[in-house]
Formats: structure tokens, sequence, C-alpha cells
């Protein structure tokens, strides 16, 4: 590969002196080539980062000053490869910034995003590159090219052609600016909520612990006596320490107060995303009718399976027909029950409805989620979690020390296939800490891609969670809900390690959006099979596997509450929708968002309590126009799994053809093409909603 100089003027500057120094100007030399974390620290990204940039931007250079007619390989393969430099860089510092970030690293991202912004919308409007690129696709029919190839060559002509290529004048102009503020504000959103969290402290006292589970209460104690308050209870925001909160509290009053905290985060103060959002929505809106459509949502679904908003809305729809009526009966059965329970009427609040419906299930299906948190055991739910790898795919997981990790919480893990063919490394992260940001994600360090000279590069992925650390003599013992959560980012880590492509922009989950999912989803259906909990569910102590009445209690109870669920998840998804299809900017966010989501309103709206200035997936990540993608994915990861119900859920070829049509492509087909290859039929809605006990109550609407 040509080498390119960079000018002496900046090798001079400050910011790249000392470049023996900084890990990021080499390959990096670790065990599979894996980050150097002990050799990072803040002072080596802005210069690895401007000096990426630097070396990208001759590498462009070098595409479009050569004097040969432009062709797949010295046009849209040579693109492919720019930035080799720069984002060896990035692929560390940005999962570092969710992982493990410190505020000085947060305040350079905003600096990082800035630059990255101009950098890509310089790319995108580099006149000399798209007419390459156009020339390229114009005369497409002219090469002969692979399915992937043809992927490629696509995609790099829409990631123009979409962004603004076309644009002339002060239009080119226009569109710089906004994507530049689009880059900081959404980056300013992600960390607000990052930073507000931590600052949340709920001090109790014994006398406010009633129906608290040990593994809510020991943590708390020892928070306390860490900042010498010894005999006091800490408790946060932390999700596991709330959702353990709502679910088994008898004080009706802290829940409240702890919804209601929880709720009105980045609200107001120094961290208040209300403006923010509604910045963002703006700009996304002014960028899309720069690009001669109406709104944000048209302009991003046009590369995703849904294809328009009336996609969306057309899915939205029939699951809200569909589950609305079974909604009315759930809050009928739980609101009575809840009645019952206080020997007076309730109304159902929002605080209510974790610890009623957790009280209601375990007196319906005998189950208790605390009871069988001792047969959840954090290392032998790793070990299922693996296992289940191994018994559909033949992978092998083995702990590898020499690998570093940037936390000790974390772990690291060679993954090799049934012949020890190597496949991958795997980082676990488990647990919170203040400079991790809250939920569950899968990420990587390095996707898998097939070098110039031949080589395949294997994906370094990673798993982040934030589960109930141990405490004492205790270790993490998991709720069902965390182990479904784990076996999720689970399927998105399969995903990207199976994969079998040429190309990086192509490899693993860079799939469309409403794709995505699959993978995740469609593992999360083992929780209930006894068959997957034989292999690893026994109790921490005593090594007893999991009692047959607790699975049966988790099984039975699967569908509980299903309704309620699924008219959530549309909410999120409506509300989504909502901001990304407006025509003007938002006044007033709490009307804004009452308004976009009341035909799934499952409570009465609660003053002060909104979910958009928290909303990052669709703020501060990758979901704008796209969280319906979740229930996109779950229609198509149940009718999936029927197929693996049918033919038994361990069945070797069932799971070859999943492991070839789906988690070995990454995107370089149609994800319609390849479920279909899989599945031999195209999706429908019907083995979720009899997965969800819902088929039998009510007669399906029209498909659309």
């Amino acid at each position: 590969m040509k080498k390119f100089l960079i000018p002496l003027t900046l090798l001079m500057t400050t910011s790249f002196m000392g470049s023996a120094q900084n890990p990021f100007y080499e390959n990096f030399k670790g065990a599979h080539e894996t980050a150097p974390f002990s050799a990072i620290d803040n002072s080596h990204w802005m210069p690895a980062i401007d000096r990426g940039i630097e070396m990208a931007q001759q590498e462009i250079a070098a595409i479009t000053k050569q004097r040969s007619t432009p062709d797949f390989d010295n046009t849209i393969v040579a693109l492919e490869r720019v930035g080799a430099d720069l984002n060896r860089v990035l692929n560390v510092f940005f999962p570092l910034l969710s992982a493990n970030a410190d505020s000085e690293m947060m305040n350079l991202s905003i600096e990082a995003s800035r630059k990255l912004s101009e950098y890509s919308t310089n790319l995108i409007l580099n006149e000399a590159l798209w007419q390459r690129v156009k020339y390229v696709y114009d005369h497409r029919d002219q090469y002969d090219l692979t399915p992937e190839q043809k992927t490629l060559l696509q995609n790099t002509y829409d990631s123009f052609a979409l962004s603004g290529a076309a644009l002339e004048g002060e239009d080119r102009d226009t569109f710089k600016k906004l994507s530049a503020e689009l880059s900081e504000m959404t980056t300013r959103f992600g960390q607000n909520v990052q930073k507000e969290l931590p600052t949340y402290e709920i001090w109790l006292t014994s006398d406010d612990l009633d129906g608290l589970p040990e593994s809510s209460v020991n943590p708390a104690a020892e928070a306390a006596a860490a900042k010498g308050r010894k005999g006091e209870y800490l408790f946060t925001l932390d999700q596991p320490v709330y959702m353990a909160f709502m679910k088994y509290s008898t004080r009706r009053d802290l829940r409240e107060h702890m919804y209601k905290l929880y709720t009105s985060r980045n609200t107001k103060g120094e961290y208040d995303n209300t403006g923010v959002l509604r910045r963002i929505a703006e700009l996304r809106l002014e960028i899309a009718r720069l690009l001669g459509q109406p709104n944000y949502a048209t302009h991003s679904l046009q590369r995703t399976m849904a294809q328009t908003p009336e996609g969306v809305y057309g899915l939205l729809d029939r699951l809200r027909d569909a589950y609305k009526p079974a909604l009315r009966e759930e809050m009928d059965e739980l609101t009575a029950y809840a009645s019952k329970v206080e020997g007076k009427p309730i109304e159902i609040k929002p605080w209510d409805y974790s610890y009623y419906s957790n009280k209601l299930r375990a007196e319906k299906y005998a189950f208790d989620e605390e009871a069988l948190r001792p047969y959840f055991e954090l290392s032998n739910v790793v070990d299922g979690v693996f296992g289940l790898a191994t018994k559909l795919y033949g992978l092998q997981f083995t702990a590898n020390d020499s690998i570093e990790v940037y936390h000790p919480d974390v772990k690291a893990y060679d993954v090799n296939d049934a012949d020890g063919k190597f496949v991958g490394v795997i980082y676990t992260d488990f647990f919170p800490r203040a400079s991790k940001r809250p939920g569950a994600w899968m990420t990587g360090f390095r996707d898998q891609y097939i070098t110039a000279d031949g080589v395949d590069k294997r994906p370094h992925v990673s798993i982040v969670m934030n589960f109930t650390k141990p405490t004492g003599d205790t270790p993490s013992l998991l709720t069902p809900y965390e182990v479904e959560t784990f076996l999720h980012e689970f399927g998105h880590a399969l995903h990207g390690l199976l994969t079998d492509v040429n190309y990086a922009s192509l490899s693993g989950t860079s799939v469309y959006r409403d794709f995505v999912e699959l993978p995740s989803q469609f593992n999360e259906n083992y929780l209930t099979e006894r068959a997957f909990l034989d292999g690893f569910a026994r109790h921490y102590k005593t090594g007893e596997p999991i009692p047959q009445e607790l699975v049966d209690g988790l099984v039975a109870s699967a569908q509980f509450g299903a309704a309620y669920a699924c008219m959530r998840q549309l909410a999120f998804g409506y509300l989504d929708m909502a901001w990304h299809t407006i025509d003007a900017p938002v006044a007033d966010v709490a009307d804004f968002e009452r308004k976009a989501t009341e035909q799934v309103q499952i409570f009465e709206p609660v003053e002060g309590s909104l979910t958009s200035p928290q909303f990052s997936h669709i703020f501060a990540g990758g979901y704008a126009a796209g969280y319906y993608s979740y229930k996109w994915a779950e229609v198509l990861d149940a009718d999936a799994f029927s197929l693996f119900k049918q033919n038994g859920i361990f069945d070797k070829a069932t799971a070859d053809s999943f492991r070839t049509n789906i988690l070995m492509k990454g995107g370089t087909e149609n994800p319609a093409e390849l479920y279909r290859r899989f599945r031999g039929q195209d999706p429908g809605i019907e083995a979720l909603l009899e997965r969800d006990g819902i088929k039998q109550q009510i007669a399906l609407p029209e498909k659309r």
C-alpha cells in the first residue's frame, strides 16, 4: 500500500511531537493486534485523530488526482480503504467514550466530533471524488461484480447522493454548517445523560427498606459505608438499582419519588437536554429539506427494510391494533388485583406497575425473579450464553489474560471455531461505574475485513452491560431480565464475530438498521427453553439445578404483560417518528411528547416526567427515525425462531443456515433476500402474536 508523507509543517507542530510515544502511530502489537489500553492516555487522542484525518485526506487526494479512468478498484475499493490510521484511533476512542471515559475525554469528544464532522462533510462534498464515484456507478453494468461488490458500489454511491454530494454553491456551505452543529449537539446530548446520572443520591434508613431484597439492600449499605455513612443506605438511579427498587419496594411514596427523579432527568439545570433535543430535531429537518426531502424520517428511511414513514407506521399501527384489547384486559386485571391487595380501590400509576405486576405474576405462576437469582450466578451465565454459541455454531471461548483490557472489570476471550480456527476476540464488561453510560450495548474495536494483500483481519468485539455487582461474599446474581439482556447483546456479538466479508464497511452489524436487531432478539428466545437452562442454571451455593417449578413459572409467565411491553415499545417508536417527521420547530417538548404517544398511552402523563431528554438512542445514537426497528426485528426473530421450534432449538442444519445466510453475510446483500434465503418465505406477524399469547384473543386486522 502506498504510504503518504505528512507535511513538514505538521510534523513540527506540538500535537505531532513525540510520535514514538503515541500508540496510535503504528499498528498495534498486542495479542491478535488488540488495542494497548495501558499505553493510551488522554494526551494521545487529538494528535492521533489530527494525524489520521491528515493522512486520510492525502489518500483521498491520491484517488482524485490520478489520471486513469475511474473504475471499481481504483475508486470504490480505494475509497473503502481510506482512513486506516484514523479508524485505528476512532475504533478505540468511541467504545471507551461510552464505557470508560473521564470528564477530560468527554470534553475532547466535543472537539473530536467537530473535526470528524468537518472531515466527513468535506469528503462527501469533494466534487472530484463524487464525480469519480458517480462515473463508476453510472457505468456499473460494464463491470463483472459479485453481489458483495455491487452492494459496496451502491452503498458508496448512496452515501454521497443521500448526504448532499449533488448540492451546489451556498447549499454546500449550509450543509457543512448544519452537519457540524448536529454533530456537536448529539455529542452534547449523550454527555448530558451520562454526566447527570451519577449526581443522584437517594439516602434511606432501615425504616425505608420494606420489601427490598438483599440484592438491593447490601449494595446500598456498602455504597453508604464507602462514603462514611455506615448504617445508612445509598441508592442511585443506575438501571439495575432503579428497576429493583420499583419492583420490590412496598413504599409507594418512595417509588413515586424514584420514578419522578428518574423520568425528570436532563429536564433542567446544567445538564438540561430539552433545548438540545429540539435543536437536534430542527437541524435534521433542515438537512432533510436541503437534500430535497420533506422530513428527516423520509430521508433516513431510504436505506431500510421499511423504506418510508408509511412503512414504519404500517407496522406500528398493526401492532397497536392487535395489542390494544389485550392491554385493556391486562390493566383491568392488575387494577383489580392491586385493589384486592390494598383493601381499597387503587388507580395504577406508572410507579405502581412494576410492583403490582411482579406480585401478580408471582401469585399466578408461583414465579419470583428473586428466587431465580441464585441460579443465575454471572460466571455460570457466561458459560451458558457462550455455550449456546457452542451448541449452535461450534464456537469455543477461552479466556486470554495476555490481551490487555481497559478496566479491571473487563475480561477478554479468544474465540475459535469447531476446527480450532481463530474467529475473533470478545471483551465482556458487566458492571456499572461512573465512567460508563447506562444501558447495554455491543461495540467493536476492530471490524472484520480482508486486506489488499488477502489477509483476513478478524474482529474484536465487546459487550457492555450494567449488571448487579457482587458484594462481600455474594457473587453477581442476575435476574431473568439481565440474562435476557446478556443474550441480546451476545447475539450482536455473534453477528460481529462470525462475519466473513471482504470490506469493513459491510462487516458484521453494518446492515440495515431495521435488520440489525434480528440476531440479538433471536437469542432472547432461548431464555425460556428448559434445554438451554439445564446447561448452566445451578444454585451458586449448592450446585443444584434450577427446580422445575421455577422453570415452569418462568416459561408460563413469559407472556405475562406482553401487551404492556409491546405498547411501551410502540410509544418509543411513535415518539421517535414524531420527532423526525416534524415540519416546523417544536416549542413545547412536554406537549409534543404527549400528543405523539397518546394513541398508545398507558398512564396519564405525569407533570415533569419526560422520555425525550434521556432518549439517547435517537438523539445521541444511531436510531433517529429508527427505533421502530426493535419491533420490526421482533417480528423477524419470532418468525425465525419458529423454524427452530419446528426443527429443534439446537438443530444443526437450521443453525448452519442461520449462520450462513444471516450472521456471516453482514451487509453484503439486501436483508430481505438474506432472510428469505434462510426462512424460505417472507416474515409475518403471526409468530410474534402467537408467542405473546395474543393471536387467539382477537381477529387479525387486514394486511396493508
